[in-house]
């Protein structure tokens, strides 16, 4: 029996990395595996897209010393940041990552490297975690002989809701087939070689507490029939559901773990509070993705060569310094945790139980 541990969006941009690990150090060293989703690419290299926006995408490789602080062992590169300066920079970053034993998922140099499997032994389990972004803006996805990210595209449709003129519309997102199709070959494909199968998913509403489109639950239906064990959910910066699947668990975003940017400008208020409906936590500056944004979790699975044994999260609360804390059991901070995921998580999960320091999903 080995324990996986997986970690949200990594990706700071302020120096000394390695005092954003101090206080859960501890937590990841016990863990057999540990994983996360890299949000930054580490290069000097490539040119910032005319369409990404998004300049603080690219930092020094240096800064990639934070995967090796805290001892992870595979990441997804799959994210919506990954070509936002060409493909030469996100080379650049698989590189810098590999160097420092970090095995990658959901990116390469062509699209079959992006869909390649990683899979990594323990005390003889043998886990394969696989990658995909649903995010993604034009170009970024991996081709044939182009460089990219794993693609797991969607369509959105505008649907009237009722008869009345004016109202809202529904908003319908379907996956791509192809790229579902995709997914599924890839997760039948190592089924044979690996007695766990992890499958990362960068997708979803940022910024917006317990939204949940309807895409991903479609997305995770699929992946559990063609024989994924467990998904871990990125890109939202706050924590949505935990949602249970025909018995298998899928976290449908893990939030922030280590993550640091540039203070919000004016024009940055005034989008969240328009668009999104929530404000800016005056408090963390240098975490401008909502006030819930320091929410966090890490995922906890005991694994076997008989598959997930047991699935709980630990709740993580992201301190003004920009580290996350591992909460425990008895102290308010855990309680309150514990009831924003049981309200993220209504009509997803059962009511979770908490078993000393963290919390199982049934």
């Amino acid at each position: 029996m080995i324990t996986l541990l997986g970690c949200g969006d990594v990706g700071p941009i302020h120096e000394p990395v390695d005092r954003f690990s101090t206080l859960v150090k501890p937590t990841l060293a016990e863990a057999d595996l540990r994983f996360c989703q890299v949000e930054r690419v580490y290069s000097e290299r490539g040119a910032l897209q005319v369409h990404s926006g998004d300049a603080h995408s690219r930092v020094q490789p240096g800064l990639a010393d934070i995967f090796s602080q805290c001892g992870f062992d595979v990441a997804s590169v799959a994210s919506n940041h990954a070509m936002d300066w060409g493909p030469d920079a996100l080379l650049d970053t698989l590189e810098v990552l590999r160097a420092r034993g970090i095995q990658t998922v959901g990116a390469g140099r062509d699209l079959a490297e992006a869909r390649r499997p990683a899979i990594l032994t323990r005390d003889g389990v043998r886990v394969a975690f696989l990658a995909y972004c649903s995010v993604l803006r034009e170009g970024y996805a991996a081709k044939t002989n182009q460089p990219g990210v794993a693609p797991l595209r969607v369509h959105t449709y505008y649907a009237p809701a009722e008869y009345q003129p004016g109202m809202p519309p529904r908003i319908v997102t379907i996956p791509y087939e192809e790229d579902l199709a995709g997914l599924v070959e890839d997760v039948r494909s190592v089924r044979d070689q690996a007695d766990v199968v992890v499958v990362s998913l960068h997708w979803g509403l940022h910024f917006i507490p317990r939204a949940i489109a309807d895409y991903q639950p479609v997305v995770a239906r699929a992946a559990f029939d063609a024989g994924a064990d467990l998904i871990l959910g990125h890109h939202a910066h706050v924590p949505k559901a935990v949602g249970v699947h025909d018995g298998k668990v899928c976290f449908y975003s893990l939030s922030n773990f280590i993550m640091s940017a540039p203070p919000a400008k004016p024009e940055r208020h005034e989008i969240f509070a328009k668009r999104y409906g929530i404000e800016l936590d005056p408090d963390y500056p240098n975490l401008p993705y909502g006030t819930d944004s320091k929410r966090s979790l890490i995922a906890r699975a005991r694994l076997s060569k008989q598959g997930v044994e047991r699935v709980s999260f630990l709740p993580v609360l992201i301190d003004r310094s920009l580290r996350p804390e591992v909460l425990r059991s008895g102290d308010p901070r855990f309680d309150d945790a514990v009831r924003y995921m049981n309200w993220a998580s209504e009509g997803y999960a059962p009511a979770f139980k908490v078993e000393q320091d963290e919390v199982r999903v049934a």
